[in-house]
């Protein structure tokens, strides 16, 4: 199969050039890598082959060796790497469980990219999909949820007559973190950014000096609550400055930050299973080494696998030569 890859990205029709190296099969099933030796493109990341043929947008893989003709999927290394997530939402706010029932059937007619488990203790839904999809989910739950408290709070505000404090819709969240860890001041406006969870370690981990200029530019504190592949991050005034604290611009930079790292990183994945302990130690130490040469590599290590996270132009690399110091050229990243 990588020879017939190889001479489909050769073909002039096909808009290919020469293929410095085919990686096929990988450890993620039915994904090849295919490198093309032509110089890079300083902008896109990209040779210039490579931007031709993802040009050329349909791709049908044919060879007398083949049963049929199969279409292919082509795009950049690295592309929507972020793309798919899970989590665990609390919709217990939004009301009683018939009532949820409803909501997660319409949410599944208008969100048919995510898949919605059943019902867990709660109120409590496993929701996975596209990133994007996710973020448009938890934008609409959240007008969900300003429209619940508000009623909640006329129905409060008709049987009681004195007046009430505010409970702020920011506050409602969907996370299983308690509330109670959670700002306590509800007179204040709070504000939500949602991104992946790898892409906040990244951040927090190369990018935390600009995120905290940020935050004090815009005098805004910050606490976080982690779901599986999804951070929330809540924004809301610091008390101790004077003066307007405009959220809204604070939201809209963080969101800013967020976006171009999505659209820069990938991820890959190094599966230690099977592994004995000192393999396993030998997959740290090769990464630890092979770290100094790519310094902008973040490097999370787990007791089944290491994930890798950095740009497209270091991931590839990095894994390569980590698996040929460990003793396991042959085995290929996990996507």
């Amino acid at each position: 199969m990588a020879d017939i890859l190889m001479i489909h990205f050769q073909k002039a029709k096909n808009k290919g050039g020469d293929v410095e190296d085919v990686a096929y099969p990988t450890a993620t099933k039915g994904v090849a890598y295919v490198t093309f030796e032509d110089k890079r493109e300083e902008n896109l990341n990209l040779s210039s082959v490579a931007e031709n043929v993802l040009q050329k947008g349909e791709h049908r893989l044919e060879d007398k060796r083949l049963y049929k003709g199969y279409p292919l999927k082509v795009s950049p290394c690295g592309q929507s790497v972020f793309s798919c997530v899970t989590c665990i939402l609390n919709l217990s706010i939004l009301g009683e469980k018939h009532n949820l029932e409803d909501l997660v059937e319409e949410l599944k007619k208008n969100l048919p990219d995510l898949s919605f488990g059943p019902f867990l203790p709660g109120g409590h839904i496993h929701v996975q999909g596209p990133f994007s999809a996710v973020c448009t989910l938890q934008n609409k739950l959240v007008l969900k949820a300003k429209h619940s408290v508000s009623e909640q709070n006329d129905r409060k505000k008709e049987r009681v007559p004195s007046p009430r404090p505010n409970v702020r819709p920011g506050r409602s969240g969907f996370s299983s973190e308690p509330r109670e860890n959670f700002i306590s001041d509800t007179s204040e406006e709070i504000l939500t950014v949602v991104v992946d969870t790898d892409i906040y370690h990244y951040m927090k981990t190369f990018k935390n000096k600009l995120y905290q200029r940020a935050l004090e530019k815009y005098c805004v504190n910050t606490s976080t609550s982690t779901d599986g592949d999804v951070t929330t991050i809540y924004l809301y005034r610091d008390s101790t400055k004077k003066g307007p604290s405009p959220v809204e611009d604070a939201k809209n930079t963080m969101e800013s930050l967020f976006a171009e790292l999505h659209g820069s990183l990938r991820k890959e994945r190094l599966s230690q299973k099977g592994l004995t302990r000192i393999e396993k130690r030998e997959y740290e130490w090769a990464c630890e080494v092979v770290g100094v040469l790519f310094p902008k590599v973040l490097i999370v290590p787990y007791s089944t696998h290491i994930d890798i996270i950095g740009f497209s132009s270091d991931i590839y690399e990095f894994s390569r030569q980590v698996n040929k110091m460990a003793g396991n050229s042959h085995k290929e990243p996990q996507k």
